[in-house]
């Protein structure tokens, strides 16, 4: 047999954690990485966290999975959390991003498509250099190539304006658009917040034509930024959001939230998952929660990554060859290079123990567990600084 039994989809590289120590992973061997990463902006409360596993532990020796035909007190409890610290009204638990993305397309769709609706408007503007995840549907939302080889044809529905480009958005809408599906803040496309012009122009259209603004909020949502969900930055509120990543903490967890009038459409029969908001998810999302939607946690975060932040500015000052700026809100930054990012990542897990996230538009994501403090971001710069200092641009 020539193929591995793990379907050789990630060219996954030698390091094998084992084990996690707070903001530390442990290899194979016992060599410790610091790790900047959080699994891509997951591990948020980082490895471990006593609130975290301890309810993990509590549940799982209770109850983890019923199936939604009952009644669920553990959804209905922190769907409420949900409900009073944000926008919505109402919402629907998954296992994951992509999933908690295809319910709010759907949702968007369902609202046109309702009994007072327009059933023309079917069709969502998307933006270039977005992630929205790995499905048939989230894949043909994003205009990237890399995504759609081999996977042919896309679903339709779909149409790509510039990413903060107001202009290039507005030319797209007609009598076919529901709503536009945007990241405020891009991940994978490289740590790209979007302007207040943009979002709060994007809502104008949306409130003038009554469009459902949808944001993805998948990687920049809970607390990652010193807000609990990105919007709050802007001023204003999405009628749809996808939230997952750091809302289970680790846990499979993801959730589309919605208000009242945006979820019209979405009745007895319209979505179901057979694990979506299984008590155990639950418990870690309410732990989560718990721990991390409150003004002191925020305003520590807030803070965490303006030090972080002025840092790394004075930082790459260092090192005019290879880094350009810093961009991004709290603790979801990216270092702009002036090569490409990725070598350097390799190189900085490889040979400093520091784990990042390389992104588009040649950036560095700095994703820090959010307990991360001073002590950890010390290890940091001196990681970065041994590591650019040893890094070869032309040798990679």
């Amino acid at each position: 047999m020539s193929i591995s039994p793990l379907m050789p989809v990630y060219p996954r590289c030698g390091m094998r954690p084992v084990k996690g120590d707070h903001c530390h992973l442990i290899d194979e061997d016992g060599t410790r990485y610091l790790d900047f990463a959080s699994g891509i902006a997951v591990n948020l409360l980082g490895h471990s966290h006593s609130g975290l596993i301890g309810a993990i532990q509590r549940q799982a020796e209770t109850l983890m999975h019923v199936s939604n035909l009952y009644g669920s007190p553990q959804g209905e409890a922190l769907a409420q959390q949900l409900v009073d610290k944000t926008f919505a009204d109402t919402v629907f638990f998954t296992n994951s991003g992509a999933e908690a993305v295809e319910c709010a397309i759907k949702t968007a769709r369902a609202y046109h498509q309702h009994d007072d609706g327009d059933s023309n408007r079917t069709e969502l503007i998307t933006f270039t250099n977005a992630f929205h995840g790995r499905t048939m549907a989230t894949i043909s939302a994003s205009n990237q190539e890399k995504m759609h080889k081999g996977f042919m044809p896309l679903l339709a529905g779909f149409q790509y304006a510039e990413f903060d480009n107001l202009e290039s958005a507005k030319a797209l809408v007609s009598d076919k658009t529901a709503g536009f599906l945007v990241e405020p803040i891009q991940g994978e496309g490289g740590i790209r917040p979007a302007s207040d012009e943009f979002i709060h122009g994007l809502k104008a259209i949306c409130d003038e034509h009554d469009l459902m603004l949808v944001f993805d909020e998948v990687q920049c949502g809970v607390a990652r930024t010193g807000k609990l969900y990105a919007y709050e930055h802007y001023g204003i509120a999405p009628d749809i959001m996808a939230s997952a990543k750091g809302i289970g903490g680790g846990f499979p967890l993801g959730a589309c939230l919605a208000t009242e009038k945006a979820a019209r459409g979405m009745g007895f029969g319209t979505h179901g998952s057979t694990y979506g908001g299984n008590p155990l998810a639950m418990a870690a999302g309410k732990a989560v929660m718990d721990a991390v939607a409150n003004d002191e946690f925020l305003a520590e975060v807030t803070a965490k990554g303006e030090r972080l932040r002025s840092r790394l500015e004075q930082f790459i000052g260092n090192y005019p060859e290879l880094f350009d700026f810093v961009r991004g809100k709290g603790l979801m930054l990216g270092i702009r290079m002036k090569v490409e990012s990725r070598p350097f990542f390799v190189h900085l897990r490889d040979n400093h123990q520091l784990l990042t996230v390389a992104a588009g538009d040649q950036t560095l994501r700095v994703l820090p567990p959010l307990v991360a403090d001073d002590a950890e971001f010390d290890e940091f710069f001196d990681k970065l600084s041994a590591g650019a200092a040893s890094f070869d641009p032309a040798a990679s």
